[in-house]
């Protein structure tokens, strides 16, 4: 859990700035080989990836922001930096960049989806280590043998145990990465891994907000996460019954 790792020409390299770019590198390497299994375009691919990653890393910064309104609003200048965002913020603005992608370039949306969604796992467990190793997104204090204690510097409270949640997600996120591709094999119909993805990641992401302790806004008793994570568990199951009538 220690964010600089090395410096290399004067320049620090941070772990979570390096664990975010190996996540994009592993998308990019996984989707181009998916790409040309099915005979689509590698560029193609390149083209929706960096469009996506700009559009989402402002959608993540914005909901950060959103959830902590009337902080900002009093001070905002501590927010505007590189640090502070919130997943579903990108994951959103990402959907929405991928579709609008899809409609310029005359494209069926759901095939593409499909054919991003498990490179997109990949890159998050990939940034979660990277939340870990700066020490965001942290978890509640602990007695388990499972706690972790941040070194002082990091954005986790220093010299307390803490459930590595960061990792619980990692974990999970490869274990989706693994899932999607395995579903893939059984050719499913359009939007099938896209449904999955849904149901699968909005029930992980609520399960872990319940052990998270890191300030992230909420609805009513719910996390911001956990009020969303209804809305895409919703959102999957109705997509996966749509699939299935089409099917019938």
């Amino acid at each position: 859990m220690h964010n600089d790792l090395f410096t290399i020409f004067g320049r620090t390299v941070h772990g979570y700035g390096l664990m975010v770019g190996v996540g994009i590198v592993g998308h990019l390497l996984l989707s181009w080989r998916r790409a040309r299994h099915r005979g689509l375009s590698e560029d193609y691919v390149t083209g929706v990836t960096i469009w996506t990653i700009l559009c989402g890393f402002l959608g993540a910064k914005l909901l950060f922001l959103l959830t902590l309104l009337p902080e900002v609003i009093r001070d905002p200048l501590p927010y505007l930096g590189s640090e502070g965002f919130v997943v579903y913020g990108g994951l959103l603005a990402g959907l929405l960049t991928i579709w609008l992608w899809c409609r310029k370039k005359g494209l069926p949306f759901l095939p593409w989806l499909d054919l991003l969604l498990p490179g997109v796992a990949l890159a998050q467990g990939f940034g979660r280590i990277g939340c870990f190793l700066a020490g965001c997104c942290y978890g509640r204090a602990t007695d388990s043998p499972l706690g972790v204690i941040f070194p002082a510097g990091s954005l986790a409270p220093a010299g307390v145990r803490l459930l590595p949640t960061q990792l619980f997600s990692a974990a999970g996120d490869f274990l989706l990465c693994g899932a999607l591709l395995l579903l893939d094999r059984r050719n499913p119909r359009d939007g099938a891994l896209a449904a999955a993805y849904m149901l699968l990641y909005g029930a992980g992401r609520f399960l872990v907000e319940f052990l998270r302790d890191d300030p992230r806004g909420s609805v009513g008793l719910l996390s911001t996460s956990q009020f969303i994570s209804l809305f895409i568990v919703a959102g999957g199951v109705l997509l996966g019954v749509l699939i299935r009538r089409k099917k019938a």
